[in-house]
């Protein structure tokens, strides 16, 4: 350690590191020859050419070569795999006191150090953002995640150029980089093949990308990019295939090519699965081997108590702690839970644990891999458990298909899910669990992902591993940290300073805190160097400062996204303080005995939301995710495509919500008939699709798998061309209420009518419509239909047309408020901020 250190005080000074035009300090070979290096100072990236050093005279015979020396990290700088998981609270993993088995952890926990106060922003991209630039998440552009993006700095969902990735430093530093699995930080609206990439994984400075785009993704049949191209490896699987372990195959083939083609080049690993995330997705033989544990057969409170008691016994938690009351007004008591109602949620539970376990043990696949190539010793893993708290989306009754919540379908009643009892965690199902089980998975804290003034939602733990660099063995550090804390530990440990240039743009100062000095045993019980943090997500907040914590009372459950949103705030909250040197989980608001510390922490939290651009505070969920963007579809009423296309992300395609439009095909029927798919978007949990089955013109809504609504043509097409059209009359008043707090004008009803050549074959109306989202790893397809279908019992994907497509005209009338309906709005805004 103390070697390491110098190091870091060195590269700091700026005495050890060769400039650019400079012998190296430390040189393998001469200047100038082929398997010659150099370190970097580290203030401009990329680094500038180097002057020629050889000399050149009208013959090479006379003249003498000279090669430029190859860029290498600092001497014994180490490999590094950063792994981070998905909705995952506290308690979570066996490693600190939960039930379900996590042996990767556990193991890596016993070879090194586990640590039990690192936070999140309490939602999923904006950790990412926050864990990759080692700036606070609206720092870095992301308040929220891409989906609900907003039109200022705080919450675009843009890494600006100013924030290099440590992907980006890394790599110009001499490192292998790369990505496997979630990447949440490409925007929606730059996620197409149009692009630009400059946002994607391999333009941000990791030059291999291996997994999906968006928060979530169906791991049977996922929206999977190798770099910027969608690949379809599952479509060619003999057997059963998912995304957890052919993720692990393809990142374990990876490092295995890079240390085969290049011993001394190290490498940086960003490790990121789906899960736990919805939705669940784990293979039958781990869903068998957690059922026959029966971990859950008591129910949430009881498993609330075993993990605690389990926390006591581990010295994660004080004996004399205890634990807030059980929400009873929010989530029902599991005694007061129908038979149905138990039956389900086990099953629901168990499936996520299969998913958790399913998931650590791939990990240790990849861990095993560095451990073959004989890396390990010189490999720092750092293991995040979770981006946020466990999530609560699934609702008080959990969910058969997540798309539902999304769309406002937060309570859909056990019997009628009961429908998918046999097949849940399996294709057939984009499920989620009770909200019961995600409170006591962050045990011993409260509340749920979404919710940053609650420990429940931003607090995690992560366990560190490096036996090159930290001796001590099972040890624990208690000190508060933030992931923003994470690249400035990597920058540390691998020598390497922090650039002020990149590509000519003036860096701003990474905003977190090294936790390197807890690696040497003298420091266990250090104060922690990160005294400070605020925390932000949908207007809830909370600020940190020298162990007390300030934070609003929670006024919205993460299932309760639709409705007018608080409309201040900052002001209008009830604020709650806590001393957490002796109040551990929040169970004590002390706010009423300390008004001078509220008075002063909410001043302190104002400073670093100015600082950080966290204002303006925005409380709303829902109106949020359908708020216009600068995608390639702003300002356009009119699409026409002349050939089959697929793959178009839902940010960067016609959306066909909240709106009247009509969708024009032009085909040409060959001998024989036709059919297949003319255009489709989204798929088996929510969407559309216009086809031809049987030779006869179909349209069909996909409400979420509860209900199909289908328009059908009565006859088969005649050989021949034919114009089928499908038009839609909305009755609402559209997204434009959302600009008054109001979501009056989203949902609403409307009449389709399906024609052939002009002439009307089907008509009918729909009483609502889906008023927020589709199926958003499904994409807008035309000529065929990729992943999961809309309609199972009409057709199998891909369903390519067999006639000729001529044409596709899709165009769009939105609905325009006038100039009552806008006074109507305004005096209902006026009246809920009153």
């Amino acid at each position: 350690m103390a070697r390491r250190r110098t190091l870091v005080s060195l590269v700091c000074s700026g005495l050890f590191l060769a400039t650019a035009a400079a012998t190296p300090a430390v040189a393998q070979a001469p200047v100038g020859s082929p398997d010659a290096t150099r370190t970097l100072s580290g203030t401009q990236l990329p680094a500038p050419p180097m002057e020629f050093g050889g000399k050149i005279e009208h013959e090479a015979l006379k003249s003498e070569p000279w090669w430029a020396p190859r860029i290498v990290p600092p001497k014994d700088a180490p490999n590094i795999l950063l792994i981070i998981t998905d909705d995952s609270g506290f308690s979570v993993p066996s490693t600190f006191g939960g039930v379900i088995p996590t042996d990767t952890m556990d193991k890596l926990a016993a070879e090194g150090l586990s640590y039990t106060a690192i936070h999140s922003t309490a939602l999923c991209s904006p950790t990412r953002a926050a864990l990759i630039t080692g700036r606070n998440h609206h720092s870095a552009g992301f308040g929220v995640i891409s989906e609900q993006s907003t039109g200022y700095p705080g919450y675009n969902s843009i890494i600006s150029k100013d924030k290099a990735t440590i992907g980006r430093i890394l790599l110009d530093n001499g490192y292998a980089t790369s990505w496997f699995g979630k990447d949440h930080n490409t925007p929606a609206f730059q996620a197409s093949q149009a692009g630009p990439f400059d946002q994607w994984p391999t333009g941000m400075g990791f030059e291999y990308f291996y997994g999906f785009v968006g928060g979530d993704a169906n791991q049977w049949q996922p929206n999977l990019f190798r770099n910027t191209t969608q690949i379809y490896p599952f479509n060619q699987a003999e057997g059963e295939w998912n995304l957890v372990t052919a993720m692990a195959d393809d990142a374990i083939e990876h490092i295995t090519n890079l240390h085969q083609i290049d011993p001394s080049k190290p490498f940086f690993v960003k490790y990121a699965p789906g899960a736990t995330h919805a939705p669940h997705h784990p293979t039958k033989e781990w869903v068998e081997k957690i059922e026959a544990m029966h971990l859950f057969d008591d129910g949430y409170q009881a498993l609330r108590e075993t993990i605690f008691e389990n926390q006591k016994k581990m010295g994660l938690v004080p004996q004399d702690a205890t634990l807030t009351e059980w929400p009873a007004g929010k989530l029902k008591p599991w005694d007061a839970l129908t038979d149905t109602e138990k039956k389900l949620f086990i099953r629901q539970v168990e499936v996520f644990a299969a998913y958790t376990a399913y998931s650590d043990h791939e990990i240790g696949r990849v861990i095993q891999a560095v451990e073959d190539i004989g890396e390990r010793d010189n490999t720092l893993i750092i293991y995040i458990n979770g981006d946020n708290g466990t999530s609560a989306e699934g609702g008080p009754l959990g969910t058969f298909n997540e798309v539902a919540f999304f769309n406002g379908l937060n309570e859909i009643p056990a019997e009628t899910q009961m429908k998918w009892y046999d097949v849940w965690g399996t294709e057939a199902t984009y499920n989620h669990m009770a909200a019961g089980w995600a409170w006591a998975f962050d045990t011993p804290f409260d509340w749920f992902k979404q919710n940053a003034s609650r420990l429940g939602g931003i607090r995690q733990n992560m366990v560190v591993s490096w036996p090159n660099g930290i001796e001590e063995k099972g040890g624990r550090r208690d000190q508060f940290m933030h992931v923003i804390d994470v690249v400035p530990t990597i920058l540390e440990v691998t020598g390497i300073a922090a650039p002020e240039e990149v590509d000519g743009i003036a860096q701003k100062p990474i905003e977190g805190t090294s936790f390197a000095y807890t690696f040497d045993a003298a420091n266990a019980d250090s104060p922690s160097q990160h005294t400070t943090q605020y925390f932000e997500m949908f207007g809830q907040w909370a600020l940190y400062h020298e162990g007390w914590l300030l934070s609003t009372k929670v006024n919205r459950a993460p299932w309760e996204i639709s409705g007018a949103a608080n409309p201040d705030p900052l002001n209008n909250q009830v604020l709650e303080l806590y001393d957490l040197t002796s109040d551990m989980n929040q169970t004590t608001d002390i706010a009423k005995d300390h008004p001078e510390k509220v008075k002063e922490l909410k001043a302190l939290f104002i400073d670093e939301a100015n600082k950080y651009q966290v204002f303006p505070l925005d409380a709303s969920v829902q109106s949020r995710l359908v708020a216009p963007r600068p995608n390639i579809t702003a300002g356009r009423d009119e699409f026409v495509y002349i050939k089959p296309m697929v793959g178009l992300p839902q940010g960067d395609s016609p959306l066909l919500l909240n709106t009247s439009y009509t969708i024009t095909a032009e085909i040409d029927v060959p001998e024989g008939g036709a059919e297949g798919m003319i255009l489709t978007s989204g798929g088996r949990f929510g969407g559309y699709g216009f086809y031809l089955k049987d030779g006869k013109p179909v349209f069909l809504w996909n409400m979420v798998d509860l209900e199909r609504i289908k328009w059908e043509g009565k006859d088969a097409l005649a050989p021949g061309k034919h114009t089928v059209e499908f038009d839609f009359k909305y009755d609402g008043l559209g997204t434009g209420t959302l600009a008054y707090n109001n979501s009056s004008g989203i949902g609403k009803g409307g009449t389709g009518t399906l024609k052939v050549d002009g002439t009307v074959v089907d008509s009918k109306a729909m009483k609502n419509t889906l008023p927020i989202i589709l199926q958003w790893d499904e994409s807008f397809d035309i000529g065929s239909d990729t992943l999961t279908g809309v309609n199972d019992a009409d057709y199998t994907p891909p369903f390519a047309l067999t006639a000729k497509l001529d044409k596709l005209t899709v165009k769009m009338d939105q609905p325009q408020l006038s100039e009552a309906d806008k006074k109507t709005l305004e005096e209902a805004l006026q009246k809920a901020s009153d």
